[in-house]
Protein backbone atom coordinates (compact mmCIF):
# COMPACT_ATOMS: atom_id res chain seq x y z
CA UNK A 1 0.00 0.00 0.00
CA UNK A 2 2.83 2.43 0.77
CA UNK A 3 4.42 2.24 -2.67
CA UNK A 4 1.24 3.09 -4.65
CA UNK A 5 0.42 5.90 -2.22
CA UNK A 6 3.94 7.28 -2.59
CA UNK A 7 3.32 7.50 -6.34
CA UNK A 8 0.05 9.34 -5.73
CA UNK A 9 1.75 11.73 -3.31
CA UNK A 10 4.49 12.43 -5.87
CA UNK A 11 1.93 12.88 -8.63
CA UNK A 12 -0.34 15.29 -6.76
CA UNK A 13 1.94 16.86 -4.14
CA UNK A 14 3.29 19.61 -6.38
CA UNK A 15 -0.16 20.43 -7.76
CA UNK A 16 -1.58 20.70 -4.24
CA UNK A 17 1.30 22.85 -3.00
CA UNK A 18 1.23 25.16 -6.04
CA UNK A 19 -2.50 25.79 -5.75
CA UNK A 20 -2.24 26.37 -2.00
CA UNK A 21 0.84 28.59 -2.24
CA UNK A 22 -0.59 30.88 -4.88
CA UNK A 23 -3.90 30.98 -3.08
CA UNK A 24 -2.57 31.73 0.38
CA UNK A 25 0.76 33.35 -0.55
CA UNK A 26 2.46 31.65 2.37
CA UNK A 27 4.91 28.77 2.14
CA UNK A 28 4.11 27.53 5.63
CA UNK A 29 0.36 27.51 5.09
CA UNK A 30 0.80 25.88 1.68
CA UNK A 31 2.91 23.14 3.28
CA UNK A 32 0.25 22.63 5.96
CA UNK A 33 -2.51 22.41 3.35
CA UNK A 34 -0.44 19.98 1.27
CA UNK A 35 0.13 17.76 4.28
CA UNK A 36 -3.53 17.93 5.27
CA UNK A 37 -4.72 16.97 1.77
CA UNK A 38 -2.22 14.12 1.49
CA UNK A 39 -3.34 12.76 4.87
CA UNK A 40 -6.95 12.87 3.70
CA UNK A 41 -5.93 11.13 0.48
CA UNK A 42 -4.16 8.43 2.53
CA UNK A 43 -7.28 7.96 4.66
CA UNK A 44 -9.72 7.80 1.74
CA UNK A 45 -7.69 6.42 -1.17
CA UNK A 46 -9.60 3.12 -1.13
CA UNK A 47 -12.97 4.90 -1.37
CA UNK A 48 -12.15 7.24 -4.28
CA UNK A 49 -13.03 6.31 -7.84
CA UNK A 50 -9.67 6.30 -9.71
CA UNK A 51 -11.26 8.18 -12.60
CA UNK A 52 -12.24 11.02 -10.28
CA UNK A 53 -9.08 11.13 -8.20
CA UNK A 54 -7.64 14.35 -9.69
CA UNK A 55 -10.93 16.19 -9.21
CA UNK A 56 -11.23 14.84 -5.65
CA UNK A 57 -7.71 16.02 -4.80
CA UNK A 58 -8.32 19.52 -6.18
CA UNK A 59 -11.70 19.79 -4.50
CA UNK A 60 -10.22 18.83 -1.13
CA UNK A 61 -7.31 21.21 -1.76
CA UNK A 62 -9.62 24.10 -2.58
CA UNK A 63 -11.66 23.44 0.57
CA UNK A 64 -8.50 23.21 2.68
CA UNK A 65 -7.31 26.55 1.25
CA UNK A 66 -10.64 28.14 2.12
CA UNK A 67 -10.40 26.73 5.65
CA UNK A 68 -6.84 28.04 6.02
CA UNK A 69 -7.88 31.47 4.81
CA UNK A 70 -10.76 31.49 7.29
CA UNK A 71 -8.41 30.49 10.08
CA UNK A 72 -6.33 33.51 9.19
CA UNK A 73 -9.51 35.51 9.78
CA UNK A 74 -9.39 37.24 6.44
CA UNK A 75 -12.42 39.12 5.21
CA UNK A 76 -12.75 36.83 2.23
CA UNK A 77 -11.12 33.58 1.25
CA UNK A 78 -8.34 34.01 -1.26
CA UNK A 79 -8.42 31.46 -4.07
CA UNK A 80 -5.42 31.45 -6.40
CA UNK A 81 -3.94 34.95 -6.49
CA UNK A 82 -0.87 34.10 -8.51
CA UNK A 83 0.70 32.20 -11.29
CA UNK A 84 3.56 29.80 -11.65
CA UNK A 85 6.80 31.79 -11.76
CA UNK A 86 8.48 29.07 -13.83
CA UNK A 87 5.73 29.16 -16.44
CA UNK A 88 5.82 32.94 -16.66
CA UNK A 89 9.61 32.97 -16.99
CA UNK A 90 9.45 30.33 -19.72
CA UNK A 91 6.97 32.47 -21.66
CA UNK A 92 9.06 35.57 -21.12
CA UNK A 93 12.28 33.89 -22.22
CA UNK A 94 10.71 32.41 -25.33
CA UNK A 95 9.13 35.74 -26.31
CA UNK A 96 12.09 37.95 -25.38
CA UNK A 97 15.41 36.12 -25.65
CA UNK A 98 17.39 39.36 -25.04
CA UNK A 99 19.43 40.24 -21.99
CA UNK A 100 16.48 41.83 -20.19
CA UNK A 101 14.38 38.65 -20.07
CA UNK A 102 14.44 38.51 -16.26
CA UNK A 103 13.01 42.02 -16.01
CA UNK A 104 10.38 41.21 -18.61
CA UNK A 105 9.45 38.01 -16.74
CA UNK A 106 9.07 39.91 -13.46
CA UNK A 107 6.89 42.55 -15.13
CA UNK A 108 4.75 39.88 -16.76
CA UNK A 109 4.39 37.96 -13.49
CA UNK A 110 3.36 41.09 -11.59
CA UNK A 111 0.82 42.09 -14.26
CA UNK A 112 -0.68 38.59 -14.27
CA UNK A 113 -0.83 38.45 -10.48
CA UNK A 114 -2.64 41.79 -10.33
CA UNK A 115 -5.04 40.78 -13.10
CA UNK A 116 -5.84 37.42 -11.48
CA UNK A 117 -6.34 39.07 -8.10
CA UNK A 118 -8.89 41.42 -9.67
CA UNK A 119 -11.01 38.59 -11.09
CA UNK A 120 -13.89 37.37 -8.92
CA UNK A 121 -14.69 33.80 -7.98
CA UNK A 122 -15.34 31.30 -9.50
CA UNK A 123 -13.63 32.85 -12.54
CA UNK A 124 -10.26 32.97 -10.78
CA UNK A 125 -10.33 29.36 -9.59
CA UNK A 126 -11.44 28.12 -12.99
CA UNK A 127 -8.69 29.93 -14.89
CA UNK A 128 -6.03 28.80 -12.41
CA UNK A 129 -7.21 25.19 -12.51
CA UNK A 130 -7.31 25.14 -16.32
CA UNK A 131 -4.41 27.35 -17.40
CA UNK A 132 -1.95 26.90 -14.55
CA UNK A 133 -2.83 23.48 -13.15
CA UNK A 134 -3.77 22.01 -16.54
CA UNK A 135 -6.96 20.36 -15.29
CA UNK A 136 -9.58 19.11 -17.73
CA UNK A 137 -12.93 20.85 -18.06
CA UNK A 138 -14.65 17.78 -16.59
CA UNK A 139 -12.35 17.74 -13.55
CA UNK A 140 -12.95 21.44 -12.94
CA UNK A 141 -16.71 20.95 -13.22
CA UNK A 142 -16.57 18.06 -10.76
CA UNK A 143 -14.27 19.95 -8.37
CA UNK A 144 -16.47 23.05 -8.28
CA UNK A 145 -19.73 21.09 -8.55
CA UNK A 146 -20.78 23.05 -11.65
CA UNK A 147 -22.22 22.03 -14.99
CA UNK A 148 -19.58 21.53 -17.67
CA UNK A 149 -21.15 24.22 -19.87
CA UNK A 150 -20.88 26.75 -17.03
CA UNK A 151 -17.19 26.00 -16.59
CA UNK A 152 -16.60 26.63 -20.29
CA UNK A 153 -18.54 29.90 -20.22
CA UNK A 154 -16.74 31.13 -17.09
CA UNK A 155 -13.37 30.20 -18.60
CA UNK A 156 -14.15 32.02 -21.84
CA UNK A 157 -15.21 35.14 -19.93
CA UNK A 158 -12.18 34.93 -17.65
CA UNK A 159 -9.75 34.70 -20.56
CA UNK A 160 -11.44 37.64 -22.27
CA UNK A 161 -11.27 39.72 -19.09
CA UNK A 162 -7.59 38.86 -18.56
CA UNK A 163 -6.76 39.82 -22.16
CA UNK A 164 -8.49 43.16 -21.68
CA UNK A 165 -6.71 43.80 -18.38
CA UNK A 166 -3.29 42.86 -19.76
CA UNK A 167 -3.62 44.69 -23.09
CA UNK A 168 -0.78 47.21 -23.32
CA UNK A 169 0.82 46.14 -20.03
CA UNK A 170 2.95 43.26 -21.29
Amino acid sequence: MKQPFRKLAEKYGDRIYTFAYYSLRSREEAEDVTQEVLVRLWQHVEEIDPGKLAAWVMSVTRNAVIDAARRRQTKSAVIAEGVSVDAVEAVAISSNPGADHALHAAELRNALERALAAIDEPHRSIIVMREIQGMSYADIAHTLDMPLASVKVYLHRSRKKLREMLRGKV
